[in-house]
This record gives C-alpha cells, sequence and structure tokens, in this order.
C-alpha cells in the first residue's frame, strides 16, 4: 500500500535539492567560472552537508529510506530524503508516495537566476539548471520537470523557452516582476505567452519568483536574541507569510488587466507554493476593476470574459496545508486549487495528504478529486 491509498494524486509542487556543483557542472564553458558553488555562502540547514559530492545515497542509507514504505512522508528531509538528488531514487520514493505524477522544481536556484544584475549570468543559470533538471526527471515519465527562464530579454526567453522544452521539460518558471521594466502583458511577450500556448505548457510564479516581501529594516524589532524561521527549517518567517502573495498578485493582476489571458486564452498559469488564502479577495478586486474602469479605460471593455472567468478557465493555485480548502472553495471556484506536497521540504509537513484530506473533508466527492487530481490535468494534460 503507497502513502496515497486508493485516492488518486497529482503531486503539483515537489523539488530536486540540487548539489554545490548542480549549476557549474551543466553550464557552458565560457559562463562557467562566473556561476556560483550552490551552498558556498549558506551554513544553514539546507546545505547538503555529508551529502555533497554523492550521486545518489549509499545503499544502506537507501535501503533505511525505502523500509519506511507508507511512512515515506514522515521520513528524514531535505538532502536526506529517498530521491532528493537523484532520479532513479526519486522513481522509487514515488512508487512510495503513489502519486500518479509530480512536478519537480529547482531548491536553490532562483535568487541565482532572476536576482543577477549581470544578463550572462541570468540566462547561463537558467541554461544550466534546464539542463540539470531535464537530466534529474528524465528518468520517469511520471516526473515533470520545470525550467526557469528570465523574461527580460525576449529574444533570449524565447530561445531558452523553446531548447527546455525540447530537452523534455513541462513548465516554464517566471519571475514575478515587471520584465525588463515592462508590464508582462507589453507586446515584447506576446511570442513568448504564444509559444506557451501552442506547445501545452504553463508558465509558473513560485515562492522565489520574487525577493522576500519583508525586506530587513522590517525584521529589525530591536530584540537581536529573537529567533526567526526564515533561513532555518522553513524558508519563510511568520512576517514574510502576511505578504509573501503580493508580487505574484501584482503579476497575475496586471497580466489579465493587459489582456494576456483574452489574447491567448489557451495559455495556462500555476501560482505555486505561495498560498491561496489571498486569491478569492484578487479575484474580487480584479472583477471590480474591470467593470468600473471599463469606461476610463475602454481597453477593459473589450473582454469577453470577466477576470473571474479567465482565472477559472486559465489560473491554478496551491494551497498551504495549513489553509481551509473548503472555505476557498465557497469563495471562489473548485476549479481553482491544487494539491501539493513539497516533497521533500519540510514545509509539506509529514502528512500532506491527511492535512488537506481533512480540509477539503466538507467538499463533494466530485470536488475532491478536483483538488487532489484533475486540477492538475488542466496545467499538465496526461493521464
Amino acid at each position: 500500500m503507497s502513502y496515497a491509498r486508493d485516492r488518486i494524486i497529482n503531486d503539483a509542487d515537489s523539488h530536486l535539492m540540487e548539489m554545490p556543483d548542480y549549476l557549474t557542472a551543466n553550464a557552458d564553458p565560457d559562463i562557467r567560472d562566473r556561476l556560483p558553488v550552490i551552498g558556498s555562502t549558506n551554513t544553514s540547514i539546507f546545505n547538503p552537508g555529508k551529502y555533497a559530492g554523492r550521486s545518489a545515497h549509499t545503499q544502506e542509507h537507501a535501503a533505511v529510506l525505502k523500509a519506511l514504505g507508507d511512512n515515506i512522508t514522515r521520513g528524514p528531509k531535505w538532502h536526506a530524503a529517498l530521491g532528493a538528488f537523484n532520479g532513479e531514487e526519486r522513481g522509487i520514493a514515488l512508487d512510495l508516495l503513489g502519486f500518479r505524477r509530480q512536478v519537480i522544481f529547482s531548491t536553490f536556484c532562483a535568487r541565482i537566476i532572476f536576482g543577477a544584475s549581470d544578463e550572462a549570468v541570468s540566462y547561463g543559470a537558467a541554461a544550466a539548471q534546464n539542463r540539470g533538471m531535464a537530466d534529474f526527471t528524465g528518468t520517469d515519465d511520471r516526473m515533470i520537470g520545470v525550467a526557469m527562464v528570465p523574461l527580460d530579454n525576449p529574444e533570449k526567453a524565447l530561445n531558452e523557452i523553446n531548447t527546455c522544452l525540447d530537452q523534455g521539460l513541462g513548465a516554464v518558471w517566471i519571475s514575478a516582476d515587471a520584465p525588463g521594466g515592462r508590464s508582462p502583458g507589453h507586446p515584447l511577450h506576446d511570442r513568448i505567452w504564444a509559444t506557451l500556448e501552442e506547445r501545452g505548457v504553463p508558465f509558473i510564479l513560485h515562492v522565489g519568483s520574487s525577493p522576500l516581501s519583508i525586506e530587513d529594516p522590517w525584521m529589525n524589532d530591536g530584540y537581536p536574541d529573537r529567533v526567526t524561521a526564515r533561513g532555518g527549517a522553513e524558508v519563510i518567517g511568520s512576517k514574510d507569510l502576511t505578504v509573501i502573495h503580493h508580487a505574484a498578485a501584482k503579476f497575475i493582476s496586471t497580466l489579465i488587466l493587459d489582456g494576456v489571458l483574452e489574447r491567448f486564452p489557451r495559455l495556462k498559469g500555476g501560482v505555486i507554493e505561495i498560498g491561496a488564502g489571498w486569491v478569492p479577495d484578487m479575484i474580487r478586486r480584479l472583477d471590480y476593476a474591470a467593470e468600473i474602469w471599463a469606461k476610463t479605460e475602454p481597453h477593459l471593455a473589450e473582454m469577453k470574459r470577466k477576470p473571474s472567468e479567465q482565472i477559472r478557465d486559465q489560473i491554478r493555485f496551491t494551497p498551504y496545508p495549513f489553509e481551509d480548502v473548503a472555505q476557498l472553495v465557497s469563495e471562489s471556484q473548485a476549479e481553482l486549487y491544487l494539491f501539493s506536497s513539497d516533497y521533500p521540504h519540510a514545509e509539506g509537513g509529514r502528512d500532506p495528504v491527511g492535512r488537506f484530506t481533512r480540509s477539503t473533508a466538507s467538499l463533494s466527492p466530485i470536488e475532491q478529486d478536483l483538488f487532489f487530481y484533475r486540477n492538475f490535468l488542466d496545467l499538465y494534460p496526461g493521464p
């Protein structure tokens, strides 16, 4: 019996735990020396430690992890987890988890790629990440690898998107900013949206698509000994949680109000590991904006679908395990939300299926199936 038991589950969020040379080993020779060694300045729990330099776990450690069986999510996290940094091991982990398919993101590369001030470094690191991800996920058809592509230079972005999709990756993670000082709805990006639409691949906003919204001055509370969870066992702290969605909400709202989803009605997008409690309010505000400003901003009157309808048709979100999915559905639509495990990160908890089963208990069987399985197919068509 697997962890999923008899429930059909697609997992919209899991992670590869990169090794220190993940970027440099996969980079083009002309950029390799300019890319960072992952973890070189990080002494936190995320550092690979004793696993650095290994291509897989030792046979002894792997055997202990496999013996966990359907308790796999209660076992070690980070690099110590089964399949954390080896694709063949991840296939075994998927057998134990029982998930039909699983989307896999980088853990450490987002700010290296999206935060670089040097375009050559940004695109060089992206190409290296995408090669590494294609290698990791290429061992099992159940794994959907996520590419990372900055949109600042549309021509380079389009070239890298086509390259990484040809490598077999199944989604494109982008930054939640105004790429190159432009709205995401700028005509210079239309070829990018058209390509993703034509190839049936979603764009993704994920935690890390923007810097944390609580900057360091807000952390200066006058109590230097006060502990924060940020950078320890969790990526974010309590203050970050309250505003972590701001950049994603701004990006999605601007994308819709500039007409991108109307121009590209088959384009799909996912907003992953940023929670979803904010989504119903964003939808209400967008419908208000489109209706109230239609006279003074005539392009809004040209929309054939309300923003709420566009989001229902084209965008999906992953709630945090502690959020009430049934409440979110009651305030919006059941089609919007996806299950995610965050394996092997600690933030996903030791029993994500159990927690989400409890928060969806009052939903109908059809709505539960949408959450755990079918809404995923809107982004990633397949079995």
